[in-house]
């Protein structure tokens, strides 16, 4: 233990003296206050050559201020403070610099002057800081905030501004570009009502710029940009409308004012579209990039690595701005990039990034160039080699044999230039050469795509039912004259004869039975019922003659009613992979001659078949993408060129819920005939003109609806059933 005695006394002596060596310590840290405002008096031991550089933190609320060349003599790094505003005060020191890190109950702005050997920093409550709106309602403003100083106002003269201008910006922003002659101008914006008024204090605006813009159409929460001179001062008044929020930001000679829409999230306020960082105000004049990026460095707790090439200075003035956002702005106010890798952001200039990725690209493809071949069999399951081949060459088209050797060189193919593949067919494998960094990429694409495909099982009903109904009613009648004959049965002395009459009773003789053939038709009516689905109408004859039976009137009615009804139910189904067309047929193929180019005839065949082709494709949803094309043929009426087919197509694409039903198509065929036939102006009588007209009345109804039930086989054994 003696032997490291010595050398820890020696490392305690040395920081004793490091520390009394130090020209400027802090003392005490007192607070008091002041109406409103909470004063903080940070006593050192020397006093201070400038205002120390600081920032604001709105989430959480907090004040950060840097004090180079101090260190802490306070013997604690803490104070708790819990007066007004202001929590406690936490003091961390780092080198040959010490870090004031105020932290309040709300957020608030602090403005910092020297008192001899006392920093002095008050305290203010940010009057624009309100309660996070809902989303049932815009934010309530107050009437009248009171001004945020957003810069003091350094110039003596009044300075002409040069330029105002609006422009969309990330995600919706409304961004107020203001170009000013000087970084000098002061700044004072406050919301009043529902605007946002910015005031540039001793300054004016030429005539040409001082109008009112409409700014509706880029699509912003901003309506409306009025600027116009208020005394020494230029006021603007921006109008924006729904649920938004503002930041401002200068960069040297450039003033932006962003007004951006509002995110609402039930549990979080977000803090703005495209930049999720804690918010922070930073305040700055010509001071040195490499030293505010450390600022921010400070405040997100990453590593930062700056560049050697980073230099200059800018002036920096940042209201309530997420810190992401405000380092884009700073590395586009340079032309810097930044290159993160974990928790390390590299900044530099974008052309030094460009070379850099330039030559790590360029060596890594040299090393590639000399780096050895190696050579690994892949035995694949599911896919066949020679298509994996053609894959990871890029080729087109593959040998067949037992096995086969790729090439291929165009911009598809995965292998390096120095890569080659072979595959052998029979045992279904691959054989790649290639440096080892391209086998690992090749083992990682087959392990992705060498897996079992799922299958789909598609049932389809095709239900055509069709329902005829005919109607028909006709009727004949005639008269004649015959010789004069006798019969054994009168009423009135005229004589009734009925029977199935085929123009007239026959002859009847004195005994009473008929004698001879009846005559030859006499019909002057002849409108008989039409037959119905190939039944022939009932007939219902009377005679009516005298009782010389030389005079004959014969009447016969005809009629027929049919009705019928039919269904049928074609249900084909089948069973495909994913994304694999699926086909099934059945039915017959009709002969047909055609004439060939020398004359003669030959025979060839068309198809009347029930087809249903598919084309599966599961979402990651579980659901089912069919690609559906049906037919249902059917061979019809015969005629001299040949049999007719009757067609049914139905072609299209539907998503299926696993396991569902959905109708694919329907179609609705209705015909209606009512057919008369009549003797002019005789078959128009009422009653009696029933005599001389036929009716025939059909109707006929068919209906066609295509049922498809697609399910994903998770069991080998259920597409057997």
């Amino acid at each position: 233990m003696n032997q490291w005695r010595a050398p820890a006394i020696a490392l305690a002596l040395f920081f004793s003296a490091v520390s009394a060596w130090a020209e400027n310590a802090i003392q005490a840290i007192n607070s008091s206050q002041q109406g409103a405002a909470d004063v903080v008096r940070i006593e050192l031991s020397e006093a201070l050559g400038a205002v120390p550089a600081g920032f604001a933190v709105q989430t959480p609320p907090r004040i950060a201020i840097d004090l180079p060349g101090v260190s802490n003599a306070l013997g604690r790094s803490s104070v708790d403070v819990n007066q007004g505003n202001l929590r406690s005060v936490n003091v961390a020191q780092a080198g040959d610099r010490t870090r004031l890190v105020l932290n309040l109950k709300q957020p608030g702005n602090y403005s910092a002057t020297l008192d001899g050997k006392t920093l002095v920093l008050t305290l203010q409550t940010s009057g624009n800081v309100a309660a996070a709106p809902t989303a049932a309602a815009p934010v309530a403003a107050p009437a009248t905030a009171a001004p945020v100083h957003f810069a003091d106002s350094l110039n003596d003269a009044p300075q002409v501004l040069r330029a105002v201008d609006f422009r969309r910006g990330q995600d919706g922003a409304g961004r107020v570009v203001v170009d000013l002659p000087s970084n000098q101008v002061g700044v004072d914006i406050r919301q009043q009502g529902q605007n946002l008024v910015v005031e540039f204090l001793k300054s004016s605006l030429p005539e040409s710029l001082r109008r009112r813009l409409d700014v509706t159409d880029f699509g912003t929460p901003v309506r409306t940009v009025s600027s116009f001179q208020s005394g020494d001062k230029v006021r603007m008044v921006v109008e924006p409308t729904g649920v938004w929020e503002h930041s401002a930001y200068q960069t040297d000679n450039q003033f932006v004012l962003e007004v951006r829409p509002q995110k609402i999230d039930p549990n979080k306020l977000t803090q703005g579209p495209g930049y999720a960082g804690e918010k922070l105000s930073l305040n700055f004049q010509s001071i040195e990039v490499r030293a505010l990026l450390q600022v921010i460095a400070d405040f997100t707790n990453f590593n930062v690595v700056t560049s050697d090439t980073v230099t200059g200075n800018v002036t920096l003035r940042l209201k309530d701005v997420p810190w992401d956002q405000a380092l884009d702005i700073i590395l586009q106010a340079k032309g810097l990039g930044v290159r993160k890798s974990g928790n390390v952001l590299w900044i530099a200039p974008k052309d030094e990034i460009a070379t850099k990725e330039k030559l790590e690209l360029e060596s890594k493809a040299q090393i590639a160039s000399l780096e050895p071949v190696r050579t690994q069999a892949f035995q694949l399951n599911y896919v066949k080699a020679e298509e994996v081949s053609k894959g990871l060459t890029g080729q087109q088209a593959g040998q067949g044999g037992n096995g086969g050797q790729g090439g291929g060189s165009n911009n598809s193919r995965i292998l390096s230039p120095r890569g080659s593949i072979v595959y052998e067919t029979r045992t279904n494998q691959l054989f790649v050469s290639d440096i080892p960094s391209k086998l690992e990429e090749v083992a990682q694409i087959i392990a992705r795509i060498d897996i079992p495909v799922r299958q789909v099982l598609i049932e389809a009903r095709i239900v055509e039912a069709t329902d005829t109904f005919g109607r028909s009613l006709g009727a004949k009648l005639g008269a004649t004259v015959a010789p004069s004959s006798k019969v054994n049965a009168g009423i009135g002395g005229n004589y009734l004869g009925i029977g199935a009459a085929t123009g007239q009773a026959p002859p009847i003789n004195s005994s009473g039975l008929t004698t001879g053939t009846p005559s030859t038709n006499s019909y002057f009516v002849n409108l008989p019922a039409v037959g119905q689905n190939g039944y022939d109408a009932a007939t219902f004859a009377v005679s009516i003659f005298n009782s010389a039976m030389n005079r004959f009137l014969n009447l016969e009615i005809s009629a027929l009613e049919a009705d019928g009804k039919g269904k049928i139910v074609s249900s084909p189904r089948v069973v495909t992979a994913d994304q694999v067309k699926a086909l099934i047929e059945q039915g017959t193929e009709i002969p047909y001659q055609t004439a060939t180019s020398s004359g003669a005839t030959a025979i060839q065949f068309r198809k009347a078949t029930l087809k249903l082709e598919v084309i599966p494709q599961i979402t990651p949803e579980g659901n089912i993408i069919l690609d559906v094309d049906v037919n249902k043929d059917s061979p019809g009426a015969t005629t001299a060129a040949g049999i007719l087919i009757n067609t049914k197509h139905v072609k299209t694409q539907v998503l299926v819920d696993n396991g569902g039903t959905v109708v694919i198509g329907g179609i609705y065929e209705q015909t209606e005939q009512i057919d008369n036939t009549k003797v002019p102006l005789l078959g128009d009588v009422p009653v009696l003109g029933a005599l001389f007209r036929s009716q025939t009345r059909t109707s006929n109804k068919t209906e066609l609806l295509v049922f498809l039930t697609p399910k994903v086989v998770t069991d080998r054994t259920a597409a057997a059933r």
